[in-house]
């Protein structure tokens, strides 16, 4: 085993942090009379919950670290079992804590992922296992052999892999890393029905629907950029929400106008004749219940003279 002398100029001086739950406590009092004997400096937290000594060991070791002081900071947890120190010892970035019940597990956490944070089980690891693990901890270099490498130096690509690996591991939980939004659940429900194909809307050039779901119906509609869709109504209501494209839909029963772009939503309610404008190729979710009609209040040519009356009017 590679042994590291924590006296010599060459290494920084070394801390502790230590802390437990009741499960833990009397493995770690004997491991830091341990580390005292050393003559390494401890900071003993004592005895709390299993997740406050996680908690307040890594918060340490990670300001620590953040810190790059001179003096190199490490931790060490106890508790019934040793992984749940672990885990919330790893809530904060910068720490790389391990749950470690024998001496090669030691070894190559430390070689490996450079762990920082030893976690010890109060109930399953003796005293006498217990100090031969913190031992390895404490003198394992990162990089050095372990028994996952065959106790052989690591090849030249692996070392440069965990040297790169280093690098990358500081840097979990400290970039402000935007947060996607949410995938679009119409969307995914959408591609979930990949294998449905779109049918072409006869009465409506330029349209094609895919029916996702049945009573109540709903579906995905897709309309080709400059298509129309002449007056008409249904026998059903419909709800619609746009996402992708913008659509132009007229009201004809109210003699209202809607403008609708990605995420907009409209009701048109039972046999409101409406005329509809696509600018862009545009896709959007339509539900109604009831069995699917479509009655024509006027034919495309029609639809497209009273649009083009509309616009010489507004200029």
């Amino acid at each position: 085993m590679a042994q590291q002398d924590h006296t010599s100029p060459a290494t920084r001086p070394l801390k502790i942090v230590a802390g437990a739950d009741s499960f833990g406590s009397s493995l770690k009092d004997a491991l830091v009379t341990q580390l005292r004997s050393l003559n390494i400096e401890v900071e003993d937290l004592g005895t709390s919950k299993y997740y406050n000594a996680g908690e307040e060991v890594g918060r340490r070791v990670s300001q620590a670290a953040k810190n790059d002081s001179s003096v190199e900071t490490r931790g060490l947890v106890a508790c019934g079992t040793g992984v749940g120190v672990s885990i919330f010892a790893n809530k904060f970035p910068g720490v790389y804590a391990a749950t470690c019940l024998n001496t090669d597990e030691a070894q190559n956490a430390r070689s490996i992922n450079n762990c920082n944070v030893l976690a010890v089980s109060g109930m399953s690891t003796s005293p006498e296992t217990a100090s031969e693990i913190l031992t390895t901890f404490l003198n394992t270099p990162f990089k050095s052999p372990c028994p996952a490498s065959g106790s052989k130096p690591w090849p030249e690509d692996l070392e440069s892999f965990l040297d790169g690996s280093v690098q990358e591991m500081s840097k979990i939980g400290n970039e402000n890393v935007p947060v996607a939004d949410p995938p679009c659940f119409i969307c995914s429900l959408a591609k979930s029905r990949g294998d449905k194909e779109f049918t072409p809307v006869d009465v409506m050039p330029g349209g094609s629907m895919k029916i996702l779901r049945e009573t109540p119906t709903s579906a995905i509609v897709r309309f080709k950029a400059g298509s129309v869709e002449p007056a008409h109504h249904h026998t059903f209501g419909h709800d619609l929400v746009v996402t992708q494209g913008s659509k132009c839909v007229w009201n004809l029963t109210k003699g209202e106008k809607y403008d609708l772009g990605v995420g907009d939503y409209l009701f048109t309610p039972a046999g409101d004749v409406h005329r509809v404008k696509y600018f862009e190729d545009t896709e959007f979710f339509i539900k109604w219940d009831g069995h699917w009609d479509l009655f024509l209040d006027e034919d495309v040519a029609a639809a497209n003279a009273a649009i083009d009356d509309e616009k010489k009017q507004g200029a």
